[in-house]
């Protein structure tokens, strides 16, 4: 073993033993860099995480992904501590719909149900009726009466594909949209689809960095044989049961760590090596270690947006 990951092995125990004297369980999102899914007590989706640490006993919960996601954990938790190894940890899609904006947004119309996908802030969500994820918002759209106008955000994407499936009139978008694959288009697929013409095709369903994808696949046609639009469970689900050996893959890069861990042997091609959240890969090894041993960052909704950003929420985990 060389010196590095000799260091790293070193550093991964530590952080392992330090939580266990903390009382902490490590989450981390499926976008994290390998090193820090592989010291993680549960890796998965944020909401998946969120649950997980609903039902965790431990005091203090370190959450390895992005602000909103850490607020959502200590939203569900309020008796427990949320740490996020690094503040500056954001979403550029959560960044575009801020809760002044949405306000006067719902004073324009003062009759609509508001959406918001749940790469939202606490703020936002508590001026919310429903939270989604992209695989149960056309659900969630379906079950408002077709006469009430629906406010759709941030994810134009998203609300453009829910517009689609559902045929509703009604549906105002918000036009955000995320940093990582708002560049992807029909193309690009339509490339790393016939570079390898046997491999399955993927796209993450819940990940409003996806959702442009999901509505170029229903414009071009380009869903096809083989395509399937999971979310990143279903996606491990897939390639660990599937007999297929190849897989493109159209969803942030960092999924692949955990494909490769899971289902070795097998064959991963991205849609594009730029699918990478910058905000994501802020959380280093030793910012984790930090985390823990000094207790920081502690992220902490008021009480008065919790309580009011919590029935939203809850109405996104009883659809999904």
């Amino acid at each position: 073993m060389d010196t590095v990951a000799t260091s790293k092995h070193i550093l991964a125990d530590r952080i392992r033993q330090l939580a266990r004297e903390k009382n902490a369980v490590i989450l981390a999102h499926n976008y994290q860099i390998g090193d820090v899914q592989d010291v993680a007590d549960f890796v998965g989706d944020s909401l998946g995480l969120s649950q997980q640490a609903a039902k965790s006993e431990a005091d203090v919960i370190v959450f390895c992904g992005v602000h909103f996601m850490a607020e959502t954990a200590s939203i569900l938790c309020p008796a427990k501590k949320v740490l996020i190894p690094d503040l500056d940890a954001g979403c550029s899609l959560s960044d575009t719909l801020k809760a002044e904006q949405l306000k006067a947004w719902k004073d324009r119309y003062p009759d609509a149900v508001v959406v918001t996908y749940v790469n939202t802030s606490a703020a936002v969500k508590a001026l919310s009726d429903y939270c989604c994820t992209s695989s149960n918002a056309v659900r969630i759209v379906e079950s408002i009466p077709a006469h009430k106008p629906v406010l759709f955000g941030p994810d134009m994407f998203l609300g453009a594909y829910v517009s689609r499936v559902t045929g509703r009139k009604n549906l105002h978008l918000w036009a955000g949209e995320c940093h990582v694959h708002a560049a992807v288009r029909p193309e690009d697929v339509e490339k790393a689809r016939e570079a390898h013409p046997g491999a399955d095709f993927l796209i993450h369903p819940e990940c409003g960095c996806v959702t442009s994808c999901m509505v170029y696949l229903q414009d071009k046609d380009l869903k096809g044989k083989d395509a399937y639009i999971t979310s990143t469970e279903g996606m491990v689900r897939h390639v660990t049961s599937s007999p297929k050996n190849q897989f493109v893959v159209a969803t942030e890069t960092g999924i692949l760590h955990r494909m490769r861990k899971l289902a070795p042997g097998k064959e991963y091609f991205p849609v594009s090596d730029e699918m990478e959240c910058k905000y994501m890969k802020m959380i280093t090894m030793e910012k984790l270690w930090r985390s823990l041993e000094q207790g920081i960052f502690e992220v902490k909704v008021p009480p008065e947006i919790a309580e009011k950003a919590r029935l939203p929420i809850e109405r996104m985990v009883a659809v999904s």
